[in-house]
């Protein structure tokens, strides 16, 4: 039985990309229309919407709006294409460490360059083929969610950290979306949320989702794991990814790596749950994914304030790479893979 999500993260609507303003949850609840790929590439450079999978759909929904962008000026499918090209190039450009956005950009790509008929053919091509994936988004996620429930054991505390849930996909959520189909099964099980800074995602928008579905949810600070871990207080660990390797080297918010770490000290199970659009079988190993640097203000600032000495040196990396010796399973939607995780990749995929 999946558990019904209420939030519906994005979703093409009227020729605009609807979407939830994450930028300023918990406290307003606003969706914003994105109606040009100018305004698709600043919504997710800007984090309004996020998350791998999120952001794979978002770019989807704005190559479909770039054609119609170009549906006004241009006739020549030669041209078009061309334009076209250059438009996915630089959706690609606005987040480098996720890779479910290079993956549905170029599946609309794809697309553009099959579809025959008029430029007119290939715009109507890639809306359907935008809520194509936009509706597959969330039965993978659910997918995911059945096999991730059997390995939680009853009345588990889950620790998580950052935000994979229906915020970060269109409407279910991956490591969430596992902590639903468990919960949904067992209510006994309760959750503990890292609050992920800088941005804190965990704070505002992992415990905004889970109170919103009845999930018990207990708030903490990143550098608390260990000692919950210490006392017996947390049963496993799951998290999503924004990129993972041939190998299974994972990237994932700054800060899964140190929880890896934790867990593994403990000997807790720490598991990935992720789509098989975020394995990116064409690098061999993390050491090759590359890492987002963020505005530094993210660090120097909260709610707008500064909070440490104006001239101290910041260094702001958004990602950290996970090795795939401290990982225990990857829940995708064709069930867990196991290490040695080069070879279950491969199966996976075969």
């Amino acid at each position: 039985m999946a558990f019904e999500s209420k939030i519906k993260t994005i979703e093409w609507v009227n020729n605009v990309s609807r979407m939830i303003d994450q930028t300023i949850l918990p406290k307003e609840f606003k969706t914003v229309d994105i109606k040009t790929c100018e305004e698709m590439y600043f919504a997710i450079k800007n984090m309004i919407v996020r998350g791998a999978p999120a952001i794979g759909i978002a770019g989807a929904h704005g190559v479909a709006l770039a054609a119609i962008e170009l549906l006004k000026t241009v006739n020549d499918k030669t041209v078009f294409l061309q334009k076209l090209n250059q438009k996915a190039d630089y959706l690609k450009s606005s987040r480098p460490t996720a890779v479910n956005l290079m993956w549905a950009v170029e599946k609309q790509m794809e697309i553009a360059h099959k579809t025959q008929g008029s430029v007119n053919d290939v715009t109507k091509a890639l809306i359907n083929n935008g809520i194509k994936l936009e509706n597959e988004d969330i039965e993978i996620n659910k997918r995911m969610g059945d096999y991730g429930a059997e390995v939680v054991p009853k009345g588990a505390v889950i620790l998580t950290h950052c935000n994979a849930g229906a915020l970060a996909t269109v409407g279910y959520g991956t490591a969430l979306g596992v902590i639903r189909s468990a919960f949904a099964k067992d209510p006994t099980i309760k959750v503990f949320a890292d609050e992920t800074r800088p941005r804190q995602q965990g704070a505002r928008l992992t415990t905004w989702e889970l109170t919103q579905d009845g999930i018990p949810t207990t708030l903490i600070t990143d550098g608390m794991c260990s000692y919950f871990m210490s006392k017996g207080m947390i049963n496993m660990v799951i998290v999503g990814a924004d990129r993972i390797a041939a190998n299974g080297d994972t990237a994932n918010k700054i800060g899964t790596y140190t929880v890896a770490i934790a867990a593994k000290y403990h000997n807790i199970p720490f598991y990935i749950a992720a789509p098989l659009s975020t394995i990116d079988i064409s690098i061999k190993s993390g050491k090759e994914i590359p890492i987002e640097e963020r505005n530094h203000e993210e660090v120097t600032h909260i709610n707008g304030d500064w909070i440490c000495a104006k001239d101290v040196n910041i260094i702001n990396p958004g990602f950290d790479v996970t090795p795939n010796e401290l990982i225990t399973g990857i829940i995708t939607e064709k069930g867990i893979l196991k290490p040695d995780f080069t070879e279950s990749i491969k199966k996976a995929f075969s």
